[in-house]
């Protein structure tokens, strides 16, 4: 077997064993309904996370502004991973462990819905943000990996893939975000 066919076998048996769990397929159909919810009620999704974890929430936040596969208006929905200068300035200011917080203290209010990326689950700024979506009353979940880390114990609701290999999470964290996007699709479709 080669490196390309292992390397697509373990993506495939990654979100095979996803799918056999029923406890994550019901986390996300969950989130599914949240995220309805948030978006019917006139709030926000502010999604983020840390490399191939912030591009996860730039594509999330892309999908929802902009559509995913069918007609229907824009919806709210904010990546905190793309203003490079709140990112930078914040980071300057206060620190990088700050750079998610902040932003949430800023555009966050009850109603709203943080959506915290981290395939370890441990990620010191998006531990930091999930704190401040807390005091703020927004819904927050959580999308990670593993063990699900203390993302997972901080979360309303967390979506956990279980793999402890960083790529094969991340590729189903694609799937997830793409399923979220159908239920979106689903619930705010033309007629």
């Amino acid at each position: 077997m080669t490196a390309v066919s292992r390397s697509l076998r373990g993506s495939a048996d990654a979100l095979a064993s996803a799918l056999s769990n029923p406890g994550f397929v019901e986390s996300v159909e969950r989130v599914a309904e949240m995220m309805v919810g948030v978006l019917r009620q006139g709030g926000k999704v502010l999604v983020f996370g840390n490399g191939g974890s912030a591009a996860d929430a730039q594509h999330l936040a892309a999908e929802l502004v902009g559509r995913y596969r069918r007609a229907r208006r824009g919806l709210p929905a904010i990546a905190l991973t793309t203003d490079s200068s709140a990112l930078t300035s914040i980071g300057n200011d206060f620190g990088f462990d700050r750079v998610f917080a902040r932003q949430l203290e800023a555009l966050g209010a009850a109603g709203d819905m943080a959506l915290a990326i981290s395939t370890s689950g441990g990620s010191a700024n998006v531990l930091a943000a999930v704190e401040a979506a807390r005091r703020l009353g927004l819904a927050v979940v959580g999308l990670t990996g593993g063990g699900g880390g203390r993302l997972a114990r901080g979360v309303d609701i967390a979506m956990v893939v279980p793999s402890d290999v960083t790529a094969r999470i991340q590729e189903c964290h694609i799937a997830v975000i793409h399923a979220l996007c159908e239920a979106v699709d689903a619930a705010f479709a033309e007629a």
